[in-house]
């Protein structure tokens, strides 16, 4: 029964740190270590809580397991009003348009015609900051999409990762409660590089994989509108004759995949905490609509049985290089809320949403969260009424026999609120219909009820390995550089040396790369693993940003800082070719009303240099005049907007002009090929040509490609 309980009460020693009995008066049933035996509310003892209580190792929740539900019952209403998780959120409504029938594989009715739109609202987060804090944490993004279908409401609740960090979902409250600011000292707000995170991961080795993800690029996204979204979980489609198929989800965003380094998110952040609000803001304002394509990952039985990790294991993802993605679909968002709070806040989604045609899987992680959410509804929305709210309410004809509860919006109006019942017509109220309604699929379910973790769950390093070695130089040396920052701030040595004891599990220069930054005196041994992990899983192109580049400025930003005397025609120029390729520009001066340019005429300044830093935008152009140049060099904002532009590795257009800010910045370094001096029209173009690559990654190391290769 490997991997079932190895963190189990085992008695942790972190430094001069020990563990002590209670002081308030309260008793405590004690173990012969002396450590108190973890108990229920009501002081039933715990034998495990490690693994909720299913029918047989690969098999579904079992509804009595009382110590699940109280767990996840008290931690789901810790906090009022605001969500648990995923607090500070963005959204937006849109549609979702059908590409072609797909009877074949389900009988969901928004797959049946080519074409068809149905209604959407989505809501993208972050997961460990409370509302009030900044868009730019190291964070995994949700990625929440409620369909108002013809037959209900469709939640698709997952993340822009497609793992997670546990198995079991009775382990979440623990997750997050590591996660989140420690509670003796309320800080640090929405980060983990704090102590009782990491120690978190470094007991529970099924994490490891997921704390690649977000060590690496995918947890600082440069916008919501360049991030992937993942269902997660395998769930079921299952069509009219009732023959059912896995599927996985998947968004893929139509602008390309695009992230920051940290030291920008850091200063975004400074700059303006709303960043990504604002972006999605703005870009349904102008009329550029963001948009997604829903990929299913569909396979049988057969190949999940025979796949080398279990496709209920949340912490394992199915590369796209073995299991192709069929495209069948598209996720537009076309219109901002009318108000936040009525809509966005109070917006409720819950996995166990589903519609006819899709169904669940046992995946233990997926079990509990459809156990979980009602409960999290009830207590931040105040009853079990908050499906009549208009944003949760479905958009298709709906009836139910369930009345009255907490601010009640609709009742039945029948004579009969019962069922079954004599009443006919009209007043008998509404009945089932086995022809039309939800029907799970009928899988067979055998084996004792045991709390137990089957033992196909216990590689937790081989895809981690496989995710590291994917990645391109660059990616590889962020994830380096992110491990040594997050354990920097760890400040028992003992932590920071069992998470180097797992890296070497995952790749050994990586482990020693880090231990060097963080100056370990000893090196660790390898963590003793549940399961050996292999090392012939090869590199593959899909979990890489840099290989998935889109090699477009389409929906990007180009600051332009500008002065009296700028050079009209070169702004004209650029503004004309950003137009065409769907770009922004936004134009930056001393002050905010702006400057008068070479030809006489006035232009107004989206942003002052002190309000308009470079880490907002994805290239900049430096356009003043020799006039302004002196005062310019004196300018704090205006070196940081150029030395942060270079240190970011941002290509950046100039004018012979702006030449002698740029040397005086910058100092003796050379120009690379980042900078262009753009004088025509065809050097505007050839500018824009290579922003369509969106860093100049020679600048600060080895020009992205894969690995070896």
């Amino acid at each position: 029964m490997a991997n079932n309980s190895d963190t189990r009460r085992k008695k942790v020693q972190l430094g001069d740190q020990k563990l002590k009995r209670g002081e308030g008066g309260e008793t405590h049933q004690i173990a012969e270590d002396g450590v108190p035996t973890l108990t229920t509310k009501q002081g039933a003892p715990i034998s495990d809580d490690q693994n909720s209580l299913r029918i047989g190792p690969r098999g579904p929740t079992a509804m009595e397991d009382f110590h699940f539900r109280e767990k996840i019952f008290h931690f789901d209403h810790e906090r009022i009003p605001e969500r648990v998780v995923h607090a500070r959120g963005f959204g937006a409504h849109g549609y979702f348009e059908n590409y072609a029938s797909l009877a074949n594989v389900t009988r969901a009715d928004l797959f049946q015609r080519p074409g068809e739109k149905t209604p959407a609202f989505v809501r993208f987060s972050t997961v460990a900051g409370n509302k009030g804090s900044a868009d730019l944490a190291r964070d995994v993004r949700g990625f929440a999409v409620k369909l108002y279908t013809k037959e209900g409401n469709w939640d698709i609740v997952g993340n822009n990762i497609p793992v997670f960090f546990i198995q079991d979902a009775i382990k979440f409250p623990d997750l997050i409660h590591a996660a989140k600011e420690e509670p003796d000292r309320g800080f640090p707000q929405a980060q983990t590089a704090h102590d009782n995170f990491w120690d978190f991961i470094s007991l529970t080795p099924e994490s490891i994989h997921m704390a690649m993800w977000i060590m690496s690029d995918r947890a600082i996204p440069r916008s919501f509108r360049f991030m992937e979204g993942f269902g997660v979980h395998t769930f079921r489609l299952v069509n009219a004759r009732g023959k059912s198929t896995f599927v996985k989800f998947h968004w893929k965003p139509k602008l390309g995949m695009q992230s920051v380094v940290w030291n920008e998110a850091v200063k975004i952040n400074g700059a303006d905490p709303d960043f990504h609000r604002r972006d999605l803001w703005a870009a349904i304002q102008s009329g550029n609509f963001p948009e997604w394509e829903l990929g299913f990952q569909l396979f049988d039985e057969t190949f999940a049985d025979n796949f080398a990790f279990d496709v209920l294991d949340a912490t394992k993802l199915i590369p796209e290089e073995e299991v192709p993605i069929r495209k069948v679909g598209r996720l537009v968002l076309d219109r901002c809320v009318d108000n936040f709070f009525a809509e966005t806040e109070q917006v409720a989604f819950c996995t166990q949403n589903i519609v006819p045609g899709v169904d669940f899987s046992n995946d233990p992680l997926l079990q509990g969260r459809n156990f979980s959410y009602l409960d999290t509804q009830l207590k931040r929305l105040g009853g079990p009424n908050f499906t009549h709210l208009p944003i949760n309410a479905p958009k298709c004809p709906f009836a139910t026999l369930q009345q009255d509860g907490h601010m009640t919006l609709v009742n039945p109006t029948n004579r009969a609120n019962y069922e079954p019942n004599s009443w006919g017509g009209e007043f008998g109220g509404p009945r089932e219909s086995p022809e039309r309604g939800f029907q799970s699929y009928p899988s067979q379910e055998t084996g004792p009820k045991l709390r137990i973790r089957s033992d196909t769950f216990a590689d937790h390093y081989s895809q981690a390995r496989q995710f590291y070695i994917s990645q391109t130089k660059v990616e590889q040396e962020h994830i380096t550089a992110a491990f040594t920052f997050e354990l920097s701030k760890v400040e028992v040595p003992a932590i920071r040396s069992r998470v180097i004891s797992h890296l070497l599990n995952v790749d050994r220069a990586l482990a020693e790369a880090v231990a060097k930054a963080l100056r370990l005196k000893t090196m660790p041994k390898p963590a003793e693993p549940a399961r050996p992990p292999r090392t012939d899983l090869e590199a593959v192109q899909s979990l890489s940003i840099l290989l998935n580049a889109h090699d477009s400025f389409e929906g990007r930003k180009l600051g332009v800082l500008t002065s009296d005397g700028v050079d009209v025609g070169v702004l004209k120029a650029l503004r004309q070719a950003l137009d065409k390729e769907g770009a922004i520009l936004e134009v930056i001066a001393p002050e905010i009303g702006g400057v008068e340019a070479s030809d006489g005429s006035w232009l107004e300044a989206n942003q002052t240099i002190s309000g308009g830093p470079s880490v907002l935008y994805d290239a900049i152009a430096v356009l003043v005049s020799d006039e302004a140049v002196p005062q310019l060099i004196k300018d704090p904002a205006a070196r940081d907007f150029v030395v942060d532009a270079y240190a970011h590795s941002k290509f950046v257009a100039y004018t012979s002009s702006a030449l002698p800010l740029l040397k005086a910045v910058l100092g003796n370094r050379e120009l690379d090929q980042g900078f262009i001096e753009i004088k025509t029209a065809k050097e505007v173009a050839d500018f824009l040509r290579s922003c369509c690559k969106l860093r100049f990654w020679e600048r600060t190391s080895e020009e992205p490609r894969r690995i070896g290769g």
